[in-house]
């Protein structure tokens, strides 16, 4: 089981043997991306003796808790980092989908419920409208009872003209026979008692014939009463129908309104759509350049890979071959006169710093080769994997890679010193051996060729691959960092532009739904219209034909008045003639 683990030294010297070293277990691993906190177990852990105190280590653990494996945690850490910064950035993105979807759901909601009260208010409306046009019906058919009534009164009217014409008549002939009897008085001719009697009983039934128009003027005047009834009935209708018109032109100024939004909006769209278009080529030039370069690093890169390997070939020359030499010499004279013991203290000392050496390479060997077997069977996943996958598996691998170049990077410069530490043991011992007496004949000091040369000139021309590498880098990095601002541009463009679009489409719902509100507004105004007009119509009509009838009867009560004044005049003519009995034949 892997561990997350802390070296611990004791105080005392490195080659004295007086120091202990310790892992102080921190972290346990329990799944790939699953870490847990453990008790602060502290276990022996000589094999990190080369580390340095406080250096965090992974350590793989058997099930007797004892140590089989050591690498430095560092990079593993960074990539437990970087996946968890790629899961953060992955469940933002998905918060910020669902934050969308219920904005979006809300904003559906809430569009939903204003449409239901809007077609509830219509439904009103058209109810309200439906009862006043019963209402409507019923004025109309009281409007025709009403006219008909007056139309009754009109008939009784004019036949009582007819009756008042012809006691009129009858009154000119009685007039025009006592208009001849005066003159045959005057003449000599008296009335006598029979004549005087008949023109009296003429006199008092034509007073008898005058019509009386009290009850046809009270049937006017409710008449008048029952028209202005209707009139007040029908006058909040014509308010209310004024009313609507205003709304409805109101609603006309609206939907001219949100028509030159939309207008503008859409401009804006597409402007911003264009934009989008050249932002969208100009990133993919400047990928393109990206990828350009990153071959171009890779190249250098297998050329720098190139250089270490030669670098890494001539250590292994020189280490397996007598005759070559490389970096620092034995001082040989030195080490003859200093004492036996300490020379073997010396070589004991560089002897065991030379086996922790080899088996930190070893270590390091095999963990590249679980990572050349991890990348080998990720890419074999990848090889049978979906294209969603893939995704996922290329970044792993794309992290192993790192690691894998890492370690062996790190390994290459150990390697090397492994060998030095070798060639210089070696020396060492080769000292001990004469001095203790024995023969050496493996080495020829003055047939020896030195390497350190050309190694120097190969250092060079790593330097430069490295400078170049890491100014490419440094420009990657940069062009990386310009193509995600572009693209984090281009996403909030495209984001802005979705939540244009999105108000377009409210835009243009709220317009149509506006111009069909304001269509319908407009049908019921002008079918309300049609419905008051004719009613409005017979009103007037009837009010006038009233007023006809009441200028009628103001004369006809005028003439009536003359007639009543001269029968009084004639009544008292008879009378004065009927007082005067000299001119009454017996």
């Amino acid at each position: 089981m892997l561990y997350l683990a802390e070296v611990q030294k004791q105080k005392g010297g490195l080659l004295s043997g007086g120091g202990k070293t310790e892992l102080k277990l921190l972290a346990c691993q329990r799944t790939d991306q699953n870490w847990s906190t453990v008790s602060e177990e502290v276990i022996g852990g000589e094999d990190a003796s080369k580390l340095n105190d406080g250096a965090l280590v992974l350590a793989e653990l058997n099930p007797n808790r004892q140590v089989q494996r050591i690498q430095e945690a560092g990079r593993p850490l960074v990539n437990i980092l970087q996946n968890f910064s790629r899961q953060l950035e992955k469940f933002k993105l998905k918060e910020d989908e669902i934050d969308q979807w219920k904005e979006s759901l809300t904003f559906q909601a809430q569009e939903l419920n204003r449409r239901e009260m809007e077609m509830e208010a219509r439904l009103e409306q058209l109810q309200n409208m439906e009862d006043e046009l019963q209402q409507l019906e019923q004025q109309k058919q009281e409007v025709d009872t009403s006219r008909g009534e007056i139309e009754r009164l009109q008939t009784e009217i004019e036949r009582n003209r007819q009756e008042l014409e012809g006691a009129w008549e009858h009154l000119r002939g009685e007039q025009r026979r006592l208009e001849e009897r005066q003159a045959d008085l005057q003449q000599g001719t008296v009335l006598d008692e029979e004549q005087s009697r008949v023109m009296s009983e003429l006199l008092d039934r034509l007073s008898s014939r005058t019509p009386a128009t009290e009850t046809v003027t009270q049937h006017l005047q409710l008449a008048f009463e029952l028209v202005e009834k209707q009139q007040a009935i029908l006058t909040p209708h014509w308010e209310q129908l004024q009313q609507q018109k205003t709304a409805i032109a109101q609603q006309q100024e609206e939907v001219e309104r949100l028509s030159q939004i939309l207008s503008d909006r859409q401009n804006a769209s597409q402007t911003g759509q264009n934009s989008l278009v050249q932002q969208t080529a100009q990133l993919q030039v400047s990928t393109a350049e990206l990828n350009s370069k990153q071959e171009y690093i890779q190249i250098l890169k297998e050329q720098l890979r190139n250089q270490e390997d030669l670098y890494q070939q001539i250590h292994t020359l020189a280490a397996t071959s007598g005759d070559v030499v490389i970096g620092r010499q034995v001082d040989v004279e030195a080490l003859q006169k200093m004492p036996l013991e300490e020379l073997q203290k010396i070589v004991q000392d560089l002897q065991h710093k030379l086996e922790i050496d080899a088996s930190f390479v070893h270590d390091q060997e095999q963990e590249l080769k679980y990572k050349q077997e991890a990348i080998e069977e990720l890419q074999n996943k990848i090889n049978q994997a979906s294209d969603h996958e893939q995704i996922n598996l290329q970044m792993e691998l794309t992290d192993e890679n790192d690691l894998y170049q890492m370690l062996n990077s790190s390994l290459v410069g150990q390697r090397r010193n492994m060998l030095q530490h070798q060639k210089f043991l070696k020396q060492h011992q080769n000292v001990l051996l004469r001095r203790q007496g024995h023969t050496v004949t493996d080495e020829q000091e003055g047939n020896q060729i030195n390497l350190e040369p050309i190694l120097l000139q190969i250092e060079t021309q790593r330097q430069q691959y490295s400078q170049e590498i890491q100014k490419l880098e440094r420009e990657i990095e940069q062009m990386r960092a310009g193509i995600e601002l572009a693209q984090g541009m281009i996403d909030n463009q495209t984001h802005d532009l979705e939540e244009k679009q999105q108000e377009l489409k409210a835009i243009e719902e709220n317009l149509l739904s506006l111009r069909t509100a304001t269509a319908q507004c407009c049908g019921r105004v002008n079918l309300y219209e049609e419905a008051l007009q004719p009613i409005q119509d017979s009103l007037d009509s009837l009010r006038q034909k009233l007023q006809g009838i009441g200028e009628s009867l103001d004369r006809f009560q005028e003439t009536s008045a003359h007639q009543l004044q001269a029968i009084a005049q004639m009544r008292q003519t008879l009378q004065s003639l009927i007082s005067q009995p000299e001119l009454l034949v017996s």
